[in-house]
């Protein structure tokens, strides 16, 4: 068991100190290309202005006989764009493939003084983050790599899942988590072939009424329970916790419906693997305008946090406060970023 004062020391001589703080970046959607595409790769500098984070996928979705290819098309375009405040993310493969290992020591070397966050698919314990964060401080000190690439690692498996308070306390480079909803189905013997989102058969049904009487039913989230155990060892860490990907590119009501969702439980942004979901992702991420200004009136009325007031005929005390603060911070890190939404806010 590593000692608490060793908590925060390097894990290599000449590696970077670990942040003891997250750096604060607005992170509504993780927009997702594949970089083994060259048509892609050319509409990176249009992409990068509109998106919070651009990631390089080289895991799922990328064929095998391409992966070396999406490995160097993103080490090119890194080197290529300028990403300004949009961040940029690398999504490796799994532990266990034959790609790892390449993937990581290629893209450090070449382009780690530009890289925010490696993605680690498959996480099932804190033993996955201890080799990837040591990997890590290796290659920083080798390639004198400024400050430390953080690791957000993906829940979608049952063990994972298990085990995801070990997990956010396994390393100070852990950036955050996103739900893997296919991968997890799969793990967990769910009977679904969906990406995300809900189940027509996954249902409530009303007690029963009348004889002859229809009984009402309503559609439920079979992620909820996964996603507020998952913001729950998130925010205990001081970690992000995100939705992953929605599927169904045609349906953009029910990515809508699922980010939002995900927004409310305290996730901090989504994937986007289609255009389409980008603006899905900025106006669900985004909060109210109207629970912003509301919100501000709650942090004026209380200016120190304490005691309790009395707004539209409702209390407000210091819990109000505190959730009134979680939407205004929010809202100014939006309008740093979104002048339309800065007007909106009138902050």
């Amino acid at each position: 068991m590593k000692l608490p004062r060793n908590f925060y020391r390097p894990l290599a001589l000449g590696a970077p100190q670990p942040f003891r703080e997250l750096p604060t970046r607005l992170e509504r959607m993780i927009h997702f290309i594949p970089p083994h595409i060259e048509k892609v790769r050319t509409k990176v500098p249009e992409i990068v202005g509109e998106v919070d984070v651009l990631l390089g996928n080289l895991e799922d979705a990328i064929p095998a006989d391409a992966k070396e290819a999406a490995r160097t098309g993103f080490i090119e375009l890194a080197e290529r764009c300028d990403f300004g405040t949009t961040g940029l993310w690398v999504r490796i493969n799994a532990l266990n493939s034959p790609w790892m290992l390449d993937d990581v020591m290629a893209i450090v070397a070449a382009v780690g003084q530009k890289l925010d966050v490696v993605m680690l698919p498959k996480v099932e314990g804190p033993w996955d983050i201890h080799y990837l964060d040591q990997l890590l401080a290796q290659l920083e000190a080798r390639h004198g790599i400024g400050r430390p690439i953080l690791i957000h690692a993906i829940l979608e498996t049952a063990e994972g899942v298990k085990n995801v308070d070990d997990i956010a306390a396994a390393s100070p480079r852990l950036h955050g988590m996103s739900l893997g909803p296919a991968d997890l189905a799969a793990s967990r013997g769910m009977k679904t072939t969906r990406v995300g989102g809900g189940h027509p058969d996954y249902r409530v049904l009303a007690d029963r009424g009348e004889e002859g009487a229809e009984r009402a039913s309503a559609q439920q989230d079979p992620w909820h329970y996964t996603i507020a155990r998952m913001v729950d060892a998130c925010q205990a860490n001081g970690l992000k916790a995100f939705y992953g990907p929605f599927g169904d590119f045609s349906d953009e009501a029910a990515c809508e419906s699922q980010f939002r969702n995900a927004f409310l439980l305290g996730c901090a942004g989504a994937w986007s693997l289609h255009p389409s979901q980008i603006a899905i992702a900025k106006r669900v991420f985004s909060p109210d305008a109207k629970e912003v200004a509301f919100a501000q009136r709650i942090l004026e009325a209380m200016p120190d946090g304490t005691g309790a007031v009395m707004i539209d005929g409702k209390m407000q005390d210091d819990a109000t406060w505190k959730q009134a603060k979680v939407i205004v911070d929010l809202a100014r890190a939006v309008a740093d970023k979104d002048p339309d939404r800065r007007a909106l806010y009138n902050l």
